[in-house]
């Protein structure tokens, strides 16, 4: 077979929740032929950016080389009796997408991928998924898609469900390559894709606190829920929280951003943890469930910080425990936006779909998911929000230059400035007097004339043709003309 990443695309989200899930691409001009299904259980992590536990994936093929096209995965469902519904929804939902982007598969890969359970074998887990896999195979068969080869991956060996030779197939399955040393591996490498682990390891990132850690900051949310809740409610203290939300999230994201991750993983997310208190997590964790204080975070999302901001939001999600934890929706939410804004699709996926197992109703968390599902460009976004901080920036100039105005009004009117306060007095018009309705008399004075100075627009006193202007005469119709 053949992979030409340039279509690497994912298929349209269903309502099975299937989540089509796709990768960094290699550049376009390398072409990767796998000819057998080793090197294709071997470049699966690759064509996602993880390993998928307990997950069915599915890969379109295009054309008679075999090219890789749209990807979709989904959490293997637990009961047997929903595969027959969720495989017609997995096929129907691939075919659909891919034909969407303007080709419809020749052909599908399928893989099944689940580690043994207690008291189970590898060999048992693919005898247990088999019907699944008939299951999928009779869907895609049933919309005139065949199934070229369908893999069981389970405890690092793999089985065919379409080879009947044992003599390349053996019953007790074969090992998988040691990784790191496939052609695809290589590849990868040269295109700077990297492997971020499986699937679980990248959930357990985002995964709440346990233990004593996660009663504290439980405490820690009471406490804030007490002070904060009533002031976002009441909506006079809601423009004080934000500020104070956002004032304290960025003092947060400096702190993490002067020290350096880890490069191993767990370290860095336990070094990020020590260093954001259980109060500061409460205060940002509520501030963040006001959609507008959402929204001016989610402005965080380019530029050389973005990485700290990441961890910064993973930090937040891990700490929503306990009874707070459908909270978790609005950082799970802002790490997958960060992410896919960022170029990291497989991160993306997986923050948005956590985000909606907090929240199933959370629309910034599907919205983001179709979006990043479908493929299209996080720039329109990016530049709506990028508009949003410059209309913000200009209004609070605007509020600043105007509090200066009164400051220095009000300098004027101390006992220093009472001189500059006259100069700037006799400047002004000498509209001192009023004009009685119905009498056609003006008070004597200055505004006596004032008829001969009002100013008659662009042309100056001599109007826009040069020619003096008729004065108006003194009488009722004049004054009924300036109440």
């Amino acid at each position: 077979m053949t992979k030409r990443d340039e279509s690497a695309r994912p298929s349209t989200s269903s309502a099975a929740s299937a989540t089509p899930s796709g990768a960094p691409t290699v550049p376009t001009e390398e072409q990767i032929s796998l000819r057998s299904p080793a090197e294709l259980a071997d470049a699966l992590p690759y064509l996602l950016g993880f390993f998928p536990d307990d997950s069915v994936v599915m890969v379109a093929l295009h054309g008679e080389r075999g090219r890789f096209g749209g990807r979709l995965r989904l959490g293997i469902p637990r009961t047997r009796e929903e595969w027959p519904e969720v495989s017609t929804q997995l096929a129907e939902t691939l075919i659909a997408g891919s034909s969407k982007r303007g080709a419809r598969p020749d052909g599908i890969v399928l893989f099944l991928c689940q580690d043994p359970g207690p008291g189970e074998t590898a060999r048992d887990v693919m005898e247990r998924l088999r019907p699944l896999a008939q299951c999928l195979r009779l869907a895609c068969g049933g919309l005139e898609v065949p199934v070229y080869e369908a893999l069981c991956i389970s405890d690092g060996r793999f089985w065919s469900y379409c080879c009947p030779d044992t003599r390349c197939c053996p019953p007790d399955g074969t090992p998988l390559a040691v990784p790191g040393t496939s052609v695809m591996a290589a590849a990868a490498a040269y295109a700077g894709i990297q492997v971020r682990g499986s699937l679980r390891q990248m959930e357990a990132r985002l995964a709440p606190l346990t233990g004593p850690p996660a009663e504290e900051q439980e405490r820690a949310l009471d406490a804030a829920a007490v002070d904060l809740v009533p002031r976002i409610l009441r909506g006079a203290d809601c423009e004080t929280v934000r500020e104070e939300t956002m004032g304290l999230a960025r003092l947060v994201l400096d702190r993490l951003h002067a020290a350096p991750p880890n490069a191993r993983r767990p370290e860095a997310d336990a070094q990020d943890d020590a260093l954001l208190a259980h109060d500061e997590a409460a205060a940002i964790i509520l501030g963040l469930q006001d959609r507008a204080t959402r929204d001016r975070a989610a402005e965080w999302m380019e530029g050389p910080l973005a990485p700290t901001v990441l961890r910064l939001w993973r930090a937040l999600a891990r700490r929503c425990v306990s009874s707070y934890g459908e909270h978790a929706a609005a950082p799970l939410t802002l790490a997958g936006w960060v992410a896919w804004s960022t170029g990291d699709q497989p991160e993306a996926r997986v923050a948005l779909s956590r985000a909606l197992a907090a929240d199933p109703d959370y629309l910034f968390a599907q919205l983001l998911q179709r979006a990043c599902n479908e493929g299209m460009d996080p720039e329109p976004l990016r530049r709506c929000l990028r508009r949003e901080r410059a209309g913000r920036a200009v209004h609070a100039a605007a509020h600043a230059e105007a509090d200066r105005a009164r400051s220095a009004d009000a300098e004027g009117d101390a006992p220093g400035g009472q001189r500059a306060s006259r100069v700037r007095r006799r400047r002004r018009p000498p509209l001192t007097g009023t004009a009685e309705a119905g009498t056609g008399s003006r008070t004597a004075g200055p505004l006596r004339n004032a008829g001969s100075v009002r100013p008659t627009g662009p042309g100056g006193a001599t109007g826009p043709a040069g020619k003096a202007r008729a004065r108006r005469r003194n009488g009722p119709r004049g004054a009924r003309g300036r109440q």
